[in-house]
């Protein structure tokens, strides 16, 4: 009886030894495969599904993306000119037979992408001296050709120049041109005596006109349509040729900056034309003693006179 019993209480220990193990594997085989279940997947947001078409085909509806924001003018960079003068200075002395000037500039934050392009259109004027002027007119009277009537001009520029990129018509509009003085139709001309006593609208300007005309005539006034060139997509040049005869005195350099017919920008310089050497003296002593200079004069004028007089008698000996 007593071996029966140990016996049966070996294998209940056995049993419960073999149970435990069972538990034990049940358990660790439940946790790997709680590990090995993938996640499960996020709750999906309700979206619009698309139609199909007749042919029952379903289009794929295309991702929505922002339309490009254009940018406002305030922050595009503005553009500007900025030019100079090859010379600042001109000697003018009494071998003096005229000189060329070279204005040259370039534009900031230019847009054009070649020279070619045209975006830009610049127009150059140099303007002279503003002079008093007389135009007279000439009429038939009695067989004999007389001046019958004048008009004097106030502030009338002794030499003007224009340059640009094309004609100034295609450049922009004549209320432009005319606000700016650009142009020989717009160049200031202020009548001060002579236009009072009967003398019409049509008559001022065919004396203004006749002006110009004279003007043109001496090299005086040039206008030259293609006269200006790019040579960059920013940089751009003109030459002027100073005749021998242009009046000494400051010429006031303009340089304006077009786009569509609107002014972007301008820009000014000076030239300076001065009388140095020999010219310089005889003209100081003109005009600080005209009295003196006059007797001068006429003192060289007898002198050289009675000088050739005396050399041709000793040759007619």
């Amino acid at each position: 009886m007593r071996l029966s019993w140990r016996v049966l209480r070996g294998v209940l220990g056995g049993v419960i030894v073999v149970a435990a193990v069972l538990m034990l594997a049940g358990a660790e085989l439940a946790e790997a495969q709680r590990r090995q279940r993938p996640a499960e997947p996020a709750p999906a947001v309700d979206q619009p599904q698309p139609r199909p078409d007749r042919g029952g085909a379903v289009a794929q509806q295309a991702p929505r993306t922002q339309p490009p924001q254009p940018v406002p003018a305030e922050a595009a960079p503005r553009e500007s000119v900025q030019a100079d003068v090859s010379s600042r200075s001109v000697a003018v002395t009494s071998s003096f037979t005229g000189t060329e000037i070279v204005v040259f500039g370039a534009i900031d934050n230019s847009r054009q992408p070649t020279a070619e392009s045209g975006l830009y259109d610049v127009i150059i004027v140099l303007e002279g001296t503003p002079t008093r002027l007389v135009a007279r007119r000439k009429s038939r009277v009695a067989g004999i050709w007389i001046n019958t009537h004048s008009i004097t001009f106030e502030s009338v520029p002794s030499y003007y120049t224009i340059l640009s990129t094309r004609p100034l018509e295609e450049v922009t509009n004549p209320l432009v041109l005319r606000e700016n003085d650009i142009g020989f139709e717009h160049v200031r001309m202020t009548p001060v005596q002579g236009w009072e006593t009967g003398v019409t609208t049509a008559d001022l300007q065919d004396f203004a006109e006749a002006v110009v005309r004279l003007k043109q005539k001496e090299g005086l006034y040039v206008e030259e349509e293609y006269g200006v060139v790019f040579i960059g997509r920013s940089l751009f040049r003109a030459s002027v040729n100073l005749p021998a005869n242009v009046p000494v005195g400051p010429l006031d350099v303009r340089v304006y900056l077009f786009r569509d017919g609107k002014i972007l920008s301008t820009y000014t310089a000076r030239v300076r034309l001065e009388r140095e050497g020999l010219e310089l003296l005889l003209h100081n002593f003109a005009f600080s003693r005209p009295l003196l200079y006059g007797m001068f004069t006429v003192t060289m004028a007898v002198g050289a006179g009675l000088l050739a007089s005396a050399v041709f008698r000793r040759g007619a000996q």
